[in-house]
């Protein structure tokens, strides 16, 4: 994985070659349009992120607390580009509706652990994209998240807690230590292998 040291979205999409810069673009572009007002963007893991903040979700993401709760995130790695949504792996339902969507649309699947992995703009079929966020807005995507912590005995007053017990480290680190959201450690993988 490819981890950009950026500080804004303009940065880490400047540093990008042409072809790379233009396809994230497009797709944030789409994402912009598509998430409703209580997802913020911004820049964590060393990539371009989409979140609920503190102030909507206060128990922040469960492997680190300090962190606003990831929704979707996009990255330029080394082989491919990739778009995190981690509303697919936490809802099997559409989960399975993204996938049957995209290959509809004559486009091939390149599912990962946590993310759809891509080589160019015509590999995505943007509007399954955008109507996958508009299916998941932020206040369903909280409830489905706390109710997977739940099952797993890590409800919201947990995190509350760990959040107020964790000593202060930088956030550089922690966002290192805690590793990309929607890992096979943070969330289950609920969606059909390719």
């Amino acid at each position: 994985m490819v981890h950009s040291k950026a500080a804004t979205v303009a940065q880490y999409l400047a540093e990008l070659p042409h072809d790379r810069r233009e396809a994230l673009e497009a797709m944030r572009e789409v994402i912009l349009a598509n998430v409703d007002g209580d997802i913020e963007e911004g820049m964590a893991y060393g990539m371009i992120t989409y979140s609920v903040p503190h102030r909507v979700f206060p128990a922040g993401y469960h492997c680190d607390p300090r962190q606003a709760l990831p929704y979707a995130m996009l990255a330029s790695q080394k082989n491919h580009m990739a778009i995190y949504m981690m509303g697919l792996y936490i809802d099997v339902d559409d989960g399975r509706w993204f996938e049957k969507a995209w290959k509809a649309a004559g486009k091939r699947l390149d599912i990962g652990k946590s993310c759809v992995r891509f080589k160019r703009l015509d590999d995505v079929p943007l509007e399954v994209l955008a109507e996958a966020l508009r299916r998941m807005p932020s206040r369903r995507y909280v409830a489905a998240y706390e109710a997977i912590l739940a099952g797993r005995g890590k409800g919201r007053s947990a995190g509350a807690s760990a959040a107020r017990k964790s000593p202060k480290k930088t956030p550089g680190k922690a966002a290192k230590k805690a590793g990309p959201p929607a890992s096979a450690s943070a969330m289950p993988r609920k969606t059909a292998k390719k």
